[in-house]
């Protein structure tokens, strides 16, 4: 009796578009729970329904989701086909030279110093000079990150330095709402900055505002990221 082989099926490529897919789910999912939440911060601190404690507690649990949503951006840049080998799932690689690593890597660090300002902030007692060393410089350096991140995240997809105007693209629209929700976040941090002479934030209005808009925008990439469907290239099969 004759053996026949046959060649079994590429279960890996089902389980790494799976896999991509969820990844892209979770960050989806993770920036529209989390823009919400500092929407709802924002708006608590501004009309004062609430102490800062509570206000501080609501842009705390947003930044974890926003953590969440950042590395798993870059998981999803790491383990698409042109980032390594076909298949294979990783949890981390350095590839800076990399647009889509950088910039989702820059993102997530981003989330990281937030996450450092929002946890600087339930201290007590701290003078203008530490509040503004402790919790606006590390706020102000995630804004940055974020547009760097932003930048190049445009760039690689337009494929040149500047930015380019794709209405019809699901991928450019979350770019680009992302884009301007961290100008917006950019613009709140630098009117937070507390004055040494009135120990007071330059415009609380402006700061309050700019995050909630900036969120907002967040949450609506969120959403909008949600119906993008990654898939990973399947390698050949001898």
């Amino acid at each position: 009796m004759c053996s026949h082989y046959t060649t079994p099926a590429p279960r890996f490529r089902l389980t790494g578009v799976a896999r991509l897919r969820r990844a892209n789910w979770v960050a989806a999912v993770a920036f529209t729970v989390g823009g919400s939440l500092f929407s709802v911060g924002a708006a608590v601190a501004q009309v004062g329904s609430g102490n800062a404690t509570t206000a501080a507690s609501v842009y705390f649990a947003g930044g974890l989701f926003f953590n969440t949503g950042g590395y798993s951006s870059l998981l999803l840049a790491i383990n698409m086909p042109d980032g390594g080998e076909p298949g294979r799932w990783r949890w981390w690689s350095y590839d800076p030279l990399r647009l889509a690593w950088l910039s989702a890597f820059l993102l997530f660090a981003g989330t990281i110093v937030f996450g450092i300002s929002l946890l600087d902030s339930f201290l007590d007692g701290l003078t203008t000079k530490q509040q503004n060393r402790l919790i606006w410089t590390p706020e102000m350096a995630g804004c940055i990150l974020f547009l760097l991140s932003g930048h190049l995240a445009m760039r690689d997809l337009c494929g040149r330095p500047r930015p380019c105007l794709r209405p019809r693209d699901l991928d450019w629209w979350v770019v680009a709402i992302n884009q301007v929700g961290s100008i917006l976040f950019t613009i709140s941090a630098l009117a937070g900055f507390i004055r040494p002479e009135t120990q007071a934030e330059w415009n609380t209005a402006v700061a309050n505002w700019g995050t909630f808009t900036g969120a907002a925008c967040f949450a609506i990439g969120g959403v909008l990221q949600a119906f993008d469907r990654p898939a990973a290239a399947a390698p050949a099969v001898a």
